[in-house]
Formats: structure tokens, C-alpha cells, sequence
């Protein structure tokens, strides 16, 4: 799987006046469905549900969650039950992401926003005896060392920064964790006063997995919080697709571009500079806009 993924060159007048050489990593075209990072997030987890001999998953995630969807889709590809606790009232009319979820096979159960923010974990594997419990979107040790293999993706390690948004920050620890000693990892947090999440990294990391690892967060390309979107961030993925012909989403990945390109006119980058941004996938997500903002 590893050595079929693209590294996409991003070529343009801003690249070229900078001095810089940049690529994105397509993780998005891996598979359809099993979304981007989704696929290395849930690798182990799924392992550990099959060789547990679990009959099935049990996952969270809101009503326009990725990560619900590649769960449901990925148990049944590895024959497995699935449970999605969504975050939230039932609505009277589902997400198309959750009307994916239960095309799949996935059994939701909703639960108000309060209940959901202090759910404890360890109640679910009394109440649902051979289920494998996966935290919301894969945060834990199993999703983090799934991200890490994607530092071990053919090509990587020639770059020498790394640019990525970060949501939970699970696969930005897998990416920590799989640093080389040449590379910088730069963080683009897509929640607003996200200023908990360099905890909640280090916390699924070992010292020696941390170690003189070089990384940073950027705050400031939020767009108002999670989903949150203005004319300014739609714009500036269509302007990147138009140029491109490289799909973003408007919670992740266009802010992620957003971001790589303000920061390159502000000179952040030193000439010569080898940058990778990481295509995280999450395309699906788009499905919710309604007013055809979008382009692609």
C-alpha cells in the first residue's frame, strides 16, 4: 500500500518566488471511502479487534464525522459488527455521513452534547461485551503508531518540513514519533484556543518517541473553529484546486493550504526548503455544503 501512494508536486508562481520546492502527499486517493489517515488510524485497532477475536467495534465521532464512516466501512470489510456513538440529538433529517454509517452496517446511538464530552471509556466494555472500543477519531496508542507508519511512506523522508492540520492529534504524534533528525513538523490546529492538544499529543508518546523531535503549532488558520468556514478559506481552495486540480476539505486540508501558503508570504520558509504537506483526506465532508461554493 505504502509505495502506491503520490507525492504530488506543488508547482506555482508563489513556490517559484519563494525558492522553495513543495508536494503534497495524496493520501486522499488511497481509497474512496476509508478516507486519508482514516486508513492508518484504524489499521491496528482492527488488528487487535481480530486477533482479540472481537465480534465487532464500538466508535464516536459527531454527525459529520470521517472517522464514524471509515469505522463503519472498515469493519465490514474485516466482517466486524460496528456501533457509532454520534455526539448529539438524533436530527430529524441524518448527515450524509451518517446515512452512510448505517448503509454500512453501523448501528448509531445518540447521545447529548454534555454526556458525550465527558463520556468515560471504560464503561463500554462492560456494556458491550466483545466489542473492541476505538476512542473518537482513533485517539489513542493504537491510532498513533498506525500514523506513524505514514513517515515510513516511500519519498518522506526527503523532505525536510512537514506541515499538517491536526484535529485530535493522533496522527500528528504517529508523525512526531516517525520525525527524522533533518525534519520539522509544523501543526495546523483546525479548532479555535485548541491550546490543550500539545498535551494531548505528548500524552500518547513515549520519551524517547518525543525526544529532540522538532515541531510546532500553528493556531491562527482555525477559520472560527471546528467546520467553521468563511468566503476567504472556500476561495482559497478553490483558487488552489483551479491551479492544481488538488480537492480540499473546508475543515481540514483547505485550511492546511491556507495556511502553508500564508505562511510562505510571510517568509517562514528559508530558500531552498523542502516541504511536504500532508493530504489528510476527509473529502466527504464537502457533501454538506449546500450552495455550490465549492467547484469541485
Amino acid at each position: 500500500m505504502l509505495e502506491k501512494i503520490i507525492i504530488q508536486a506543488i508547482n506555482d508562481k508563489h513556490v517559484q518566488t519563494h525558492g522553495i520546492s513543495a508536494a503534497i502527499l495524496r493520501l486522499d486517493l488511497l481509497h474512496p471511502i476509508i478516507s486519508g489517515n482514516k486508513i492508518f488510524k484504524l489499521n491496528h485497532y482492527l488488528a487487535a479487534a481480530k486477533k482479540g477475536a472481537k465480534k465487532g467495534i464500538l466508535t464516536f465521532g459527531g454527525p459529520f464525522s470521517n472517522h464514524l464512516v471509515a469505522a463503519a466501512y472498515a469493519a465490514k470489510l474485516n466482517n466486524l459488527e460496528s456501533i457509532g456513538y454520534v455526539r448529539g440529538e438524533k436530527p430529524k433529517k441524518l448527515s450524509h455521513s451518517l446515512i452512510d454509517c448505517m448503509s454500512y452496517g453501523m448501528q448509531l446511538e445518540f447521545i447529548n452534547r454534555e454526556s458525550f464530552d465527558s463520556i468515560d471509556l471504560g464503561q463500554f466494555p462492560i456494556a458491550y461485551p466483545g466489542f473492541a472500543i476505538i476512542p473518537n477519531g482513533g485517539y489513542g496508542r493504537l491510532g498513533m503508531l498506525g500514523a506513524k507508519d505514514i513517515m515510513e511512506i516511500p519519498g518522506v523522508q526527503g523532505f525536510d518540513r512537514i506541515i499538517a492540520a491536526c484535529g485530535t492529534g493522533t496522527m500528528a504524534a504517529g508523525l512526531i514519533a516517525g520525525l527524522q533528525s533533518h525534519q520539522q513538523l509544523t501543526l495546523v490546529s483546525v479548532l479555535k484556543n485548541n491550546f490543550s492538544i500539545s498535551g494531548e499529543i505528548k500524552r500518547l508518546l513515549f520519551d524517547e518517541e518525543i525526544k529532540n523531535k522538532r515541531f510546532d503549532m500553528r493556531f491562527d488558520f482555525h477559520f472560527g473553529g471546528y467546520a467553521k468556514k468563511n468566503v476567504q478559506l472556500l476561495q482559497s481552495m478553490n483558487d488552489f484546486f483551479n491551479t492544481h486540480q488538488i480537492p480540499t476539505d473546508f475543515v481540514y486540508t483547505g485550511k492546511l493550504v491556507h495556511a502553508f501558503y500564508c505562511m510562505m508570504e510571510a517568509g517562514a520558509f528559508a530558500r531552498d526548503s523542502k516541504i511536504l504537506l500532508i493530504h489528510s483526506g476527509g473529502l466527504q465532508g464537502n457533501r454538506s455544503l449546500v450552495n455550490n461554493e465549492l467547484i469541485f
